[in-house]
């Protein structure tokens, strides 16, 4: 199997590992532990379909609290995923908003949680297959 980098060079079917190895994972893992923690995916989810105060989405996000959303919020703006708006208004009004590097996560969040759902069962099966061989949860 033959893939193009970046440039347009051609590839051997183990080259995307060393992409991913890189510099060790370094870069990969920084931005993957960032939009794979508790909260952010459920913050560009809830901002996919429009921009939203930050009230309103601390509504529509059970269980988050306002220091959480705060410090996600302003990853993601610093991130470059989020744009945040603040109006020059009496009470001051701010509403965040994806960027289109930000809309661009949700088809692959998307297909992740899509899969998540289609091996949900066998992924449940294992964890109390596991637990029955070895008397508690993984931790």
């Amino acid at each position: 199997m033959r893939v193009r980098n970046a440039q347009g060079a051609v590839m051997s079917q183990y080259e995307h590992t060393c992409m991913i190895r890189g510099d060790g994972g370094r870069t990969i893992r920084t931005i993957l532990d960032r939009i794979c923690d508790k909260w952010t995916l459920l913050v560009v989810a809830t901002l996919d379909q429009r921009r939203l105060r930050f009230t309103d989405l601390q509504r529509q996000i059970p269980g988050i609290s306002q220091r959480m959303l705060t410090l996600t919020l302003r990853n993601l703006e610093r991130d470059g995923l989020v744009s945040r708006t603040a109006y020059a208004e009496v009470p001051p009004r701010v509403e965040y908003a994806l960027t289109p590097t930000g809309r661009s996560l949700i088809p692959p969040a998307l297909a992740l949680a899509g899969w998540a759902m289609e091996h949900s069962a066998d992924i449940e099966a294992s964890r109390t297959a596991y637990e029955t061989r070895n008397g508690s949860p993984a931790r």
